[in-house]
């Protein structure tokens, strides 16, 4: 339809039984809003039992494999753990600073807002570089594998210290 933007497509991808990443087509989102629906879907993918063993952090990446599907424009893939025999190192994204993270808490790692759901839950971080007035975005979801969104928060222009899950994500970007 004319007027419209293209629509985003995300598909989830696997690897060895576990979640890989995703695979966007179409456009890349435009705003935090947009992130945020894009975060439900990953979110809702963490709750599928067995999928997410733990919670894993994700780099966003604008460069494709050599034989990308068609329309794919990135990926959203899994870089490691936050915590446990292997964690990801503080400053490990320095070099070759990715546009975002993101960080998926499968419900076993996940303390609901809403006690009655077991919903798994994940915060997108788009760093910005405040000294130049491009503000740091960030969204929260908490959602269920039927995809009950139990929790949903997105910002522009916070300090990343202000949560655990941005705060883990700056830290893993500074250099």
């Amino acid at each position: 339809m004319e007027g419209h933007p293209r629509s985003i497509e995300v598909s989830p991808l696997q690897a060895d039984g576990a979640l890989y990443g995703f695979l966007l087509s179409g456009r890349w989102p435009n705003d935090t809003v947009e992130w945020a629906k894009f975060l439900v879907l990953a979110v809702q993918m963490a709750a599928v039992p067995g999928l997410l063993p733990m919670s894993t952090v994700f780099r966003v990446r604008e460069e494709l494999p050599d034989r990308p599907h068609p329309g794919a424009i990135g990926l959203v893939v899994a870089e490691g753990q936050l915590l446990g025999a292997h964690p990801l190192r503080p400053g490990q994204f320095a070099g070759t600073q990715p546009p975002g993270l993101v960080v998926l808490h499968p419900p076993a790692s996940t303390l609901a807002s809403v006690p009655e759901y077991e919903v798994a839950s994940g915060c997108v971080f788009l760093p910005g570089l405040p000294h130049l007035g491009l503000d740091h975005r960030a969204a929260w979801v908490e959602a269920d594998v039927d995809g009950t969104v139990t929790h949903l928060v997105s910002k522009t222009g916070f300090d990343p210290q202000g949560d655990a899950d941005t705060a883990a994500l700056a830290m893993l970007l500074a250099a």
